[in-house]
């Protein structure tokens, strides 16, 4: 992802209509959304949005331990910028719902530029409560707590070159882990059985990211970027970002991207545990295996209407991504093979993102 410089200004009064789609492994994922960014005066910037998630998932958790699911999910959100000088300080409140989950987000961040406007530092706060469902019980109800704890800094050490660097902490508390998931455990030399996953009520992650811009003759620019993460769940992940943006003519830029990410499991993870009840915690969720993900982007936007008069520009924007997960140790249990030795998953997905924004 490019570096974004964060200067003291206000968001720009703009409206963006976007269409995504994620199809791979079984899932299918795609909804519309809806943003409206509009100025109040000089010093306030009000932001608006709906997004919607339509799910229809046959992953290979649910091919084995249940059925193909449908559900959708809406989320809404309120931004508010207020600018005074050199300093934006940002309140934001998110809201989600779906048939088994309800997410509220309540964000706090503040930014200050210095040194001539060559220096940005940024800090933010956000709390999360979120309440766990189970369809077809209605006496399951759980409840989860999320804070994360946000501090940025942006350089700009030349005219071409702009660098990044975030310290994020987050503390997640309650109950972390999915209602329907299972584990397995051998009950033979050649047979297995299944339980529910259980999960600490507590953990904590910590990441940083550095990431760096630079601009090339003819309004191209090259960015990168490296993230390294880690967890109180033993969990250690690094993702390397490379990408190039190449502007053709006046009306079209074309974005090229490339990521790699590549994660050890949790302590409490395995594929197959020797017997029920092997220990305090199990998991059995391919997101918290050993694996890797390789992500291939292109992008395409068309600017237009700059010599209308309603609007002050326009833009059309189509990128897609082709991901491949290959994992390390999580077995395919559609394979017949013997117990233990089902072969490797891997699956491919591809992202598709189609939107339009208005400025005004």
């Amino acid at each position: 992802m490019p570096v974004l410089v964060d200067a003291a200004v206000l968001p720009e009064e703009r409206v963006d209509l976007l269409y995504h789609r994620y199809d791979g492994g079984g899932a299918e994922i795609d909804g519309p959304s809806l943003l409206v960014r509009k100025n109040v005066g000089d010093s306030v910037s009000v932001g608006l949005n709906h997004y919607v998630d339509n799910v229809t998932s046959a992953s290979i958790d649910v091919v084995v331990t249940a059925s193909e699911y449908t559900e959708e999910r809406e989320e809404n959100g309120l931004n508010i910028d207020y600018l005074r000088q050199k300093t934006t300080v940002s309140i934001g409140y998110v809201e989600s719902e779906e048939s088994d989950f309800d997410a509220s987000t309540l964000s706090l961040g503040i930014s200050q530029d210095m040194f001539g406007d060559l220096t940005t530092v940024s800090m933010s706060f956000a709390f999360g409560d979120n309440t766990v469902g189970q369809n077809g019980d209605d006496s399951f109800e759980e409840s989860a707590e999320v804070r994360s704890y946000r501090l940025g800094l942006t350089q700009i050490l030349s005219k071409s070159l702009v660098m990044a660097m975030t310290l994020e902490t987050i503390t997640d508390e309650g109950y972390l882990n999915n209602p329907y998931r299972s584990v397995r455990y051998r009950t033979g030399p050649d047979s297995y059985s299944f339980q529910q996953e259980v999960y600490p009520r507590t953990r904590t992650s910590n990441a940083v990211a550095v990431r760096g811009n630079y601009f090339l003759p003819q309004r191209a620019a090259i960015h990168a970027g490296v993230r390294y993460f880690e967890d109180s769940w033993d969990i250690e992940a690094t993702t390397y970002e490379l990408g190039y943006t190449l502007p053709f003519g006046e009306e079209w830029i074309f974005e090229f991207s490339y990521r790699f990410h590549d994660q050890t499991a949790a302590e409490f993870y395995s594929d197959l545990f020797p017997f029920i009840d092997a220990q305090s915690f199990l998991a059995r969720d391919k997101e918290l295996s050993t694996f890797t993900s390789t992500t291939l982007g292109l992008g395409a936007s068309y600017e237009f209407g700059r010599a209308w008069t309603r609007i002050e520009r326009g833009s059309l924007n189509l990128s897609v991504d082709w991901i491949q997960f290959d994992y390390d140790d999580f077995r395919d249990l559609t394979d017949t093979a013997a117990v233990g030795e089902e072969s490797l998953y891997s699956f491919d997905a591809t992202v598709t993102r189609l939107f339009a924004s208005i400025w005004f």
